[in-house]
This record gives C-alpha cells, structure tokens and sequence, in this order.
C-alpha cells in the first residue's frame, strides 16, 4: 500500500520523537550488551503500516537498524524527486518537439472533414434557429447596428475637434505639438468604438428578445469592436493621411497598407474567436476540426508575409530617417524585418506546444496575438525612443569639442537606457500575458519554470545594463563638466615640446578610474545574481575568485606594490590628466591612468607606460602658474636700459589684447643683464602665465621683441671669431701665412663653440 503525503509526514515526526527517546536507552545497551553483528540486518516497513505496527516495529529496533531505514527511505525519496524531475524534462522535450508537430499533423489530417463539419454546424444553428428566427436575427442585428452607429455618431460630433487632425505649421515644432493631436485623435476614435459596444450592448438588453443575446454578444465585440480598435491603433502610428504628424519614418501608400492590413488582422483574429465557440454551442466540440488551429496559422503566416513583402519599408521605419547610426542599429534596422518573421514562427509554435500539453485554458486571452504584436513592435519603439531623446534630453553644457562629443555621448547613453527599459517592459508583459506569475508558477511544470527562470534572469540583466547605463551617464557628464568648465582638450592644447599642458581638475583625473571600478562591480554583481537566479551555484566562483585574489596577494607583491603607490599619489594630487610631468627624465603629457600604471605621452609621439612602484618622485610643470624665461643676446654696446623700457611697453601693450590679457599672470618684464660671454650681452625677460598658455605667449613676445629691435636700431649679437696677429697695420695686407693662421684659429674656434653646444634654458632656470 504507498503512502500518502500526510501519512509519510506523520510517519516521519514518530519516528524523530522515538529516536530522541530510544538513543539514549539503545546507547546504555549496547555498553552493556556486546554486538554480535558488525551491520544491521535490513528492515521492512509493515504493511499495512498503521500508528500501532509503528510503534511496535520502532520498540524492537536497535539504534543502527533505525538509522539504516532512515537511509533507505531519504535515499529512495530522492531517487523519486530525481525520476520526477528527469521526467518532467523530457516531457518538456517531447512537447517542444515532437509534441508541437503532432498537433500540426493532426490538424492536417482533420483538413478534409473541416469543411463538412462547418457546414454541419451552420446547418444546426439554422434548424434551431429557424427560417422566421434567422429573419429576426438579422433584423435585430440590423436594428442593434443602426441604434448603436447612430448614438456614435453623436459622440462622434461632440468630439469632432479631437478627431480631425488640424494643418501643422513651421512653427509647431517638438514632440508635444506632433504627439497631443494624435493621442487626442486616438482617444477620440477608440472612444467611439466604446460608445458603441456599451449603446450596442443596452440596445440588445432592452430591446432583442434574450434567445438571440448570445450570438449578438459574441459577433458584435470580436467583428466591429476589435478590427475597429486595431485600425485606430494603426492610425496613431501611421498617421495615413497626415505624415507631418507620422510617428514611424513611412510613405503614405505604406502608412496606408500598414493600417489596411491591421484592420484585416483584427478582423481575422475575430472570426476565430467567434467560431470556435459558435461551433461548440451548435454541435461540433472543440478542437474536432482544429479550426482554431488554422486560423492562428492564417494569422501568424498573415504576419510573416507581411514583414516580406514591406522587408524595404520595415528596414526604413527602424532607421528613423536618421543618418548617424551606429553599426549596431544600421545592423538591427536590417534584420528587423526577419526578426518579425522569426517572432511570427515562434510565437505559432509556442502555441502547438501549449495545445500539445492539453493546456487550452492557457490561450484564452489570446496571449500569442499580444505577444507577437508586442514583440515585433518593440524594435519599432526605437525610432520613437530617439525622436524623444532628441526633444526630451538636456542641452549641450558648454563649448568645444570635449562637449561636443560629451552630448552626443549623452544622446547615446539615453536612448540605451530607453531600450532597456523598453525590453524590461516588454518582458514583464510577454510574462503577464502567458500568466507566468509567482502563484502561477507554484504547481506550473518544467516548460512553464524554465520560461520564468529565463525571463527572471532576462530582468535581472536588463536591471544590471540600466544600473551599468546610468552610473556611466552620470559619471561622464560629470567628467565632461569638469574638462569643459577647464577648457581641457588634449586633441588641440599645445603642448610645444617642452612641457606645461593645463591638465584637468583632480575630479576629472579620478572619475575614469571610478567609472572602470563601477562598472566591473557592477557586471559581476549582477552577472552573479543572474546565475543563481537560474540555479547555477556560484559558491565555487567566488570560492575561485577568492583563490585568485589570495595567489596575487602572495605571489605578485609587485602588482600590489603598484596599485597601492598609485592610491597615495592619487590621493596627494601628484598629477592630474593632461598635465606635462617629468619622472626621472622621462617627461611627457599624463595621457592615461589605471589601477597600476600611467602613461605620459612625449611631445615627439612615443608613449612611456610607469608602473606606480617605480616612481620615485614625480616633477609637475603643469601646476597652478608657470614662469617663462627668455635670453635675448645683444651686441657689446648695447644700453640695457633701452632694452628694459623696450621690454616693459611690450608687456603692457600685450596686456590690453583681448586674447592674451587672461593669460598672464604677470605680465613680460625685463630682468636686466643676465651675463656676458663671448658674442655679447645676455639679457633676460619673464613673465608669469596660466600653464599651457606660456608657449603661445612666448611666440608672440619673439615677433614682438624682434619687431622692437629693428624699429630702434638693435641687433642680435651673431658669434664672430676674432684673430690678433700682433704688429699688423690695419691698411696693411695679409700675407699667405697670416692667412693660414687666422683661417686655423676661426675653424678651432668654431670646433670649441660646437663641442660646447648651444646654451640651455631648463625649466626652473
């Protein structure tokens, strides 16, 4: 006899409640009472087994006897969950395949007698019905149809100025002034047909005798209702005869075939589900002639024909009109229209999978309909999604090229966010129309929880890529900011050879390093969360990450040494990107930074990558204010004193032009007479400017200065070569020795001016 579930589970207390008062007695005994078996001999259960055979089964027992039965009986219940579990998946299988073909050869081989079947059941309903009643029928449909037609009419001409788009001008421009006239128009036109149900609906209470309500109840929803309902759905996308207010990207012959075609749909799916039952109430039970079957093939096929036959038209709707697409949404636009095909297929298979499972009750709502219109529209959405960023996001934040390319990136980022929130949507609703609910899914099958367990996982995805878009919307808008509100452009700033780039705020150097963490963080976060959702056990991966983690600690001490030097010097605000470092020789713009390493870009193109660890010390020239000093060499002779004022008139005339008074921090004045050497006087000048600005400035001061000196009679000093040959007269002729002598003097001169090279003006000097 087996045993039922709450005999098991009674079963299962008396025997805890015995063992915790039998284990200490059966442990007394046995220190007592030498074993004379190393194994228990095996145990039966009686049968039948009731409370009294229990206890009396329970009293004889010794303490490895009943913990022996305890095995036995957990080992053959899971052996049970497991052949229960096994079972229920091939049952799946064979559903989705076999199953699911099955009923597609059925309703073939049923084909022939669909026919005489129909004409059987419209005979009935006439023989029930009768001649005179089938008059009345008509007449009082007739009647019903004119009343209610008339009683919308009225509505109609209440709410005419909703119903009639008005003429669009130029200056009606965004999303509002092309969208509340079509939703107006919409309200409108579904509005009516729903004062036409309900006057229809009162017209056949009080009025149609009770023996024709039902017919009249079931033709007038399906036939009018729903084919009217889907055109005007149509229209508010379409807008046939209107395309300035035409939501999608279409010709008007498309925008009218589109809503001709919709209307058909409606009407197609209304007949089937007016058919159905029609037979069933006149003799032919359900599912005799797989009508419903067929007509949910004309439908789907009906679909699919039409995603071929408008392929072009379909790939120029998701486009949008726009020009900039991406690879990815050029790629999407042209597989639109075979995803509706694919859609199509699948959603009709889905259906001969339910059917074979016997599972009718489940396609009552027609769910296959919602969720093929749903998911062939979804793409669709895409268009509207970025129509509506274009008018809906924020403007650009400043000038430039960094927020240029900060708003478009922005663009980019919202409208990825709509999509998703488009598809978590669209799955939330794909899973409420085939009722996968959590009391739904309590006592489903294998099929019905590995479809919620994909869309589970499907959600906590989407959930994860709207977190992932929205951290790094805000993160680079707010690097975007800072760079901007800088005037940081490492494509345009002049960095001039010899170092002094601007650079970024700290906060714009820090927030890449921030965006990269985040968003690692959160992939394996949600990534994790997503696995164990489906049942996958993710102990061994953070076992093995754990692992990971604990070999480099030990084993890469280098790799730690970086990552941690680099915390500090972030922290202090040793460097920031853009600006010009030196470290140990090696000097360059700070271009890049990661968790170890950074990379300074030279002024000639060559990139150094410097691990944190190996830096010693870092010298920044790019750092709140930079000091340019010049050498100007002049003849021996030369007042220094013309030289200063020269100078000084420079730097005030420079300071009153409008593109380089905010510049300077102070402005280009003479420093006197540096030294002499050789060719003449050393001068030098400074000036104080805002780094990245010193090597613009600087150019300037040597056109202006060299502009200065011709003006006023003052030369560069040149290096000349001086040879005295002691007794000579300045009218007397050089003999060929002289000659020779001066000639080796000036070439050893002009090595040792060479091998000394040409003075240096380091920074800092």
């Amino acid at each position: 006899m087996a045993l039922g579930r709450h005999t098991w589970g009674r079963f299962s207390v008396l025997i805890a409640a015995l063992l915790l008062w039998l284990v200490p007695m059966f442990a007394q005994a046995q220190s007592l009472v030498p074993s004379t078996s190393s194994e228990p001999a095996p145990v039966t259960l009686p049968d039948p087994l009731t409370e009294e055979a229990a206890n009396a089964l329970m009293s004889r027992l010794s303490d490895a006897e009943v913990r022996a039965l305890l095995l036995e009986q957990l080992n053959a219940r899971a052996t049970e969950a497991s052949d229960t579990t096994e079972g229920d998946v091939r049952a799946f299988v064979h559903h989705a395949t076999t199953g699911a073909f099955e009923q597609i050869t059925i309703a073939l081989q049923r084909l022939p007698i669909l026919f005489s079947e129909q004409a059987r059941a419209f005979n009935n309903f006439g023989t029930f019905v009768g001649t005179n009643g089938l008059i009345s029928l008509a007449g009082f449909f007739v009647l019903v149809l004119i009343g209610a037609f008339a009683i919308e009419l009225i509505f109609r001409r209440v709410v005419r100025g909703w119903l009639v788009l008005p003429p669009k001008s130029d200056d009606q421009v965004g999303i509002r002034a092309a969208t509340v006239p079509l939703v107006k128009r919409l309200i409108g036109e579904i509005g009516a047909v729903v004062v036409f149900m309900v006057a229809a609906n009162l017209i056949t209470r009080f009025v149609v005798p009770p023996y024709y309500h039902p017919f009249i109840s079931l033709v007038g929803p399906w036939l009018i209702g729903l084919p009217r309902m889907t055109m005007a759905v149509g229209r508010f996308f379409m807008a046939p005869n209107a395309p300035d207010y035409r939501i999608v990207t279409a010709s008007d012959a498309t925008a009218k075939a589109i809503v001709f075609h919709m209307f058909w749909l409606g009407m197609v799916i209304g007949f089937g589900q007016v058919i159905v039952p029609f037979n069933f109430a006149n003799g032919v039970p359900m599912g005799e002639t797989r009508i419903g079957a067929w007509i949910n093939f004309v439908v789907h096929f009906y679909v699919a024909v039409l995603f071929w036959r408008y392929r072009s038209e379909s790939v120029e709707m998701m486009r949008g009109g726009y020009a900039d697409l991406s690879p990815a949404e050029e790629w999407i636009a042209r597989a639109y229209p075979y995803f509706g095909i694919l859609v199509a297929f699948v959603t009709w298979w889905v259906v001969n999978i339910v059917v074979s499972y016997g599972n009718f009750n489940l396609l009552n709502g027609v769910p296959q309909y919602k969720t093929m219109a749903l998911l062939t529209f979804a793409p669709a959405m895409d268009t509207a999604i970025r129509g509506l960023v274009r008018h809906l996001a924020p403007p650009m934040t400043g000038e430039g090229p960094v927020a240029e390319r900060a708003h478009i990136s922005t663009l980019r980022s919202y409208i990825r966010i709509g999509r998703v929130v488009v598809f978590g949507i669209v799955l939330l609703a794909v899973a409420s129309f085939w009722g996968m609910t959590a009391t739904g899914l309590a006592t489903a099958g294998v099929g019905e929880r590995v479809a919620a367990a994909l869309i589970e996982f499907l959600m906590i995805l989407s959930v994860g890529y709207l977190v992932y878009e929205v951290v790094s919307l805000f993160i680079n808008r707010k690097l975007a900011a800072e760079q901007t509100a800088a005037g940081y452009n490492p494509e345009e700033d002049e960095i001039g050879g010899e170092g002094g780039g601007a650079g970024g705020s700290r906060l714009s150097t820090v927030l890449p390093l921030i965006l990269g963490i985040s968003r690692v963080a959160i992939i394996v976060v949600f990534l994790l969360l997503g696995l164990g959702n489906i049942g996958v056990d993710t102990t061994p991966l953070l076992a093995g990450a754990g692992i990971v983690g604990l070999a480099i600690g030990f084993g890469a001490q280098k790799l730690v040494t970086d990552v941690v030097s680099g915390m500090f010097f972030l922290i202090d605000d040793a460097f920031r990107t853009g600006e010009y470092v030196e470290v140990e020789g090696t000097m360059g713009t700070v271009e890049k930074i990661s968790i170890r390493s950074m990379q300074l870009r030279h002024h000639k193109g060559p990139v150094h990558t410097l691990p944190y660890g190996e830096i010693p010390k870092i010298t920044n020239f790019s750092r709140d204010w930079v000091i340019m000093k010049l050498r100007f060499t002049v003849p021996f002779g030369t007042d220094p004193e013309k030289v200063r004022k020269i100078f000084k008139n420079i730097g005030k005339d420079m300071m009153q032009v409008e593109l380089y008074k905010d510049d300077f921090l102070q402005p280009f004045k003479s420093q006197g007479v540096f030294e002499f050497d050789d060719v003449g006087i050393v001068i030098r000048g400074k000036f104080m400017a805002k780094p990245g600005t010193q090597f613009t400035l600087r150019k300037e001061i040597y056109n202006r200065v060299n502009q200065a000196f011709e003006e006023n009679g003052i030369e560069f000093a040149r290096r000349e070569v001086r040879v005295a040959i002691p007794g000579l007269d300045d009218h007397e002729d050089l003999t060929e020795d002289q000659k020779t002598a001066v000639a080796a003097a000036a070439t050893q001169a002009a090595q040792e001016m060479a091998e000394q090279g040409p003075p240096t003006d380091k920074p800092g000097n």
